[in-house]
Order: C-alpha cells, then structure tokens, then sequence
C-alpha cells in the first residue's frame, strides 16, 4: 500500500483482539498521534514501546509517593501511547511477533507498577483498614489482573474457548486506576475503589474461565 494511503486504512488502528475501553482507546486517542510520528522516520515502534513502559512505572513509582492525581496523568499518557507503538509497526510494515511479546511482557511490568504504588499509596494514605487486608486485596488485584492476560494467551495456545471477551480487559483496568488516581485530588482514598475492582472483577472472570474450561474438557 502507498505510504501517502496508509493513514485511510482503518486497520492500522486497532488488531481482533482490541476490545471496549481499549478499542475507543486507541481509534480516538491514539491514532491521533501515530500519524504524526509516522513522518519520523528514524523512529521505530520499539522505542514507543520501552518509552510507554517506562512512563507506566513512573506512574507507579509517583503514585506511591502520593500524588495521585498526577500518577493518573502519567498512567493515561502511558496508555494511549501503549496503543502507538502497535499502530505505528502496522503503518510502517515493522510487525513483528517478537514487537509483539515484547509489548505484552513490559505491559505487565507498567500495570504491576501502578497497582503496587496504589497499594504504597493506600497504606500512606492512610487508608482506615488494617495493614493486613490493605496487602490482601492488593495482592489479589495483583494477581488477578496478571491472570487475565496470562488465561487469555493459554487458553489461545491450547485452543480453549473462553466464550465472550472480558469486560476486565487491560483497557478497563487501566481506566479504572487513572479515574481513581485523578479523583484522589477531590477524595484522597477514592483509589481504594479501584484496588477492590481490580481485587473482585479479574478474580471472578478467572473463576468463570477455569469452571468454563473444567466443564469443556473431553
């Protein structure tokens, strides 16, 4: 395809396995940047990806040392610029399964990081729950939010049908932690919300999925 075309494609701005949150995402935000970036020609989608990953972390880190309002700026810059990398590699030819594992590996890194500086940010805060349970349910929106991601790629590789996409997808969890970060500047424990979210909701589709695959087997 003619590079000067490119743009009028729609395909180069969202992939089948994009979906809600996420989906609106990257159509109305990020692609309104990855046009832009396409006329640097020295710049490759790899680069977007570590600069992403990078920003996430930061997002964590910052949200941990309690400005949380500022951490959700960063997290939602992270996000749409997490949707360019994919746009660009379409729009310059550049897909690659390893741009692509790459991408999935350090989304984790960026997400565990703001989950973990809202856990430190809940325990500054401080939150009125004992230590105890403040870390329990942090560890269980830590997990289960990994475990979507890692449910989906298994189930993929073993051909196992999950049924109906997740409404727990990475572009909801992420939404729900940067609404909740910028709604601290007005309700300093509004985040506590998000950690219960992310806490209940992955959790329970994880549930769904293993019951859903123990009753599909032969």
């Amino acid at each position: 395809m003619p590079e000067d075309t490119a743009p009028q494609n729609p395909d180069w701005r969202t992939k089948p396995s994009d979906r809600f949150v996420l989906k609106w995402i990257k159509l109305n935000l990020s692609a309104r940047l990855t046009p832009r970036l396409k006329e640097a020609v020295w710049l490759r989608p790899w680069m977007i990806t570590l600069c992403a990953s990078a920003l996430g972390a930061l997002a964590g880190l910052v949200y941990g040392l309690e400005w949380g309002a500022l951490a959700g700026l960063l997290a939602a810059a992270a996000q749409v610029l997490d949707g360019v990398d994919g746009q660009l590699a379409r729009l310059t030819g550049r897909q690659s399964p390893a741009g692509a594992f790459l991408d999935s590996v350090l989304d984790r890194y960026a997400d565990g990081a703001m989950i973990i500086g809202m856990i430190v940010y809940l325990v500054r805060a401080p939150l009125p729950w004992p230590l105890w349970l403040i870390m329990t349910v942090g560890a269980l929106a830590l997990v289960g939010s990994n475990l979507i991601s890692y449910s989906t790629a298994r189930a993929e590789a073993l051909s196992i049908d999950l049924g109906r996409p997740t409404l727990a997808s990475k572009g909801t969890r992420t939404t729900v932690m940067v609404v909740c970060a910028l709604g601290s500047a007005v309700w300093p424990l509004l985040p506590s919300a998000a950690l219960v979210y992310l806490a209940v909701h992955p959790n329970a589709v994880i549930a769904a999925r293993l019951w859903k695959a123990y009753h599909a087997r032969d």
